[in-house]
């Protein structure tokens, strides 16, 4: 378990150039880790019953049936029902931010990919979306193979912009839902959060399934740096120059509070809300969120 654990640190998945690669390493190392059961969706409910095909995972026959009717039926559930999911991630400058491991951009990207994999294998349809201050892709949501190797290459050829508009893709998304999906959104929401947040909770209560991935570098939460140095805004190129210890209690205090209001505004309006930090193994960071989920259902 310790090297499954080791071979999932951030910095080594990032050497991974094979994104589908990484998205499986990052899937497979997630599942690994629920126990609630082994019908791992969105949501779990039962709801009916259909013939075997080929390629069916064998944990899902029912073995009853198959013995009062010799034929092979797969228990379907919610989660197969055709669900329709779009990833939205978010590739402005301050994305692209590290303190020295795998950037906040890289995280998103591979946690875009292992969602479109995981999402795929639940046989779901999934659609991605990149935009920094306009909407750089778009992939409207399929369930066929090929569909995710499109997706796999867009994310792979990712890179990032300069400013950013979150709502604008939101706003455009919500005018073109004809039917209730789940949108994920990754972003590190930091554009005018109170009006994002404020489109999220229109998608939500569209009927939409609303998930918010906040991905933050390490050192953007803890603040670990002591020598005077120039900090510079990635998306302005405002600089500024200061000692980290006469700012550090301020600025961990300013950070808390913007953390606890989008987890709150988020929360309160039933938008899922996951902060991630770059410095953490995604698959237990998954993992984590996905029981969770799971218990709410």
């Amino acid at each position: 378990m310790a090297e499954s654990i080791n071979f999932l640190d951030p910095n080594v998945l990032s050497g991974l150039d094979n994104l589908e690669l990484r998205a499986r390493v990052v899937v497979e190392g997630f599942l690994s880790g629920l126990h609630k059961s082994p019908n791992r969706g969105f949501s779990v409910e039962f709801n009916d019953y259909r013939h075997y095909q080929r390629g069916d995972d064998l944990r899902h026959v029912d073995w009853k049936l198959y013995a009062r009717s010799d034929k092979f039926y797969i228990k379907q559930y919610e989660d197969e029902t055709n669900v329709r999911c779009v990833i939205l991630l978010d590739t402005s400058a301050s994305m692209a931010y590290s303190s020295g491991g795998m950037s906040k951009l890289s995280y998103g990207v591979t946690l875009a990919s292992a969602l479109s994999y995981f999402i795929m294998k639940q046989r779901d349809a999934v659609g991605l979306i990149t935009f920094d201050d306009q909407v750089r892709e778009y992939i409207p949501p399929k369930t066929r193979q090929p569909h995710l190797l499109r997706i796999l290459r867009t994310l792979s050829q990712v890179e990032s912009g300069k400013g950013t508009d979150t709502v604008k893709p939101l706003a455009d998304l919500a005018a073109s839902l004809h039917k209730k999906s789940i949108v994920i959104l990754i972003t590190d929401m930091l554009n005018d959060e109170e009006r994002v947040i404020n489109t999220l909770q229109n998608l939500r209560g569209m009927g939409n399934d609303i998930i918010t991935f906040q991905v933050m570098d390490d050192a953007e939460l803890n603040f670990p740096f002591k020598e005077a140095a120039e900090f510079i805004d990635m998306e302005d190129d405002e600089s500024y120059t200061t000692s980290p210890a006469a700012i550090r209690q301020a600025y961990l205090e300013n950070l808390n509070e913007f953390l606890a209001y989008c987890r709150k505004k988020c929360q309160s309006s039933g938008v899922d809300y996951c902060l991630l930090n770059t410095a953490e193994p995604l698959d237990e960071a998954l993992s984590s969120y996905m029981s969770k989920r799971a218990k709410s259902f």
